[in-house]
């Protein structure tokens, strides 16, 4: 059985990881929410370096991707990672691949002293929802995420003044 290795992107894997991003879009019926190049990916993951990705390869084939970035718990005092994406290819899929590149993902922040590893997933997404659960995630209830998009932010920042 081939072994699965793990590695961080590179500048010149952004091609590779925008087309994950679209396959993963794709999968969550929001493509047309997909706005990322790989200049911008390029420009905050590498040059500003404010995500992380690491790629499992398998025989030397990217099969899918986890990106993360750091946050912080003021309750907790530490911080964490929040997983923004965990993708495996559909062909790979069922094999342990997800739960190892997790894993992986979850060393890091053990080894780092970290306070917990947070995610979201979409209500209709049972089988990331059993994946999650079989891991013993704990779903969070009583809490409802708020967003501000970016013509929304330029509003707020117009509209309010010192």
């Amino acid at each position: 059985m081939p072994k699965l290795e793990f590695r961080p992107a590179r500048a010149e894997d952004m091609g590779t990881l925008l087309a994950l991003i679209k396959e993963l879009a794709d999968y969550e019926h929001l493509v047309h929410e997909v706005t990322a190049t790989e200049e911008i990916l390029t420009e905050w993951i590498i040059e500003k370096q404010k995500a992380g990705v690491i790629f499992p390869v398998l025989d030397g084939e990217i099969i899918g991707y986890i990106l993360y970035f750091y946050n912080f718990s003021t309750f907790l005092g530490k911080a964490g990672i929040y997983v923004e994406d965990l993708f495996i290819r559909p062909k790979h899929r069922h094999q342990g691949y997800g739960k190892q590149l997790l894993k992986y993902l979850v060393d890091k922040a053990k080894n780092e002293g970290l306070g917990r590893v947070e995610w979201t997933c979409l209500d209709w997404n049972r089988p990331s929802i059993d994946f999650y659960l079989s891991l013993e995630a704990v779903p969070m209830t009583g809490w409802t995420v708020y967003r501000l998009t970016e013509d929304k932010i330029a509003k707020l920042c117009d509209t309010i003044k010192e």
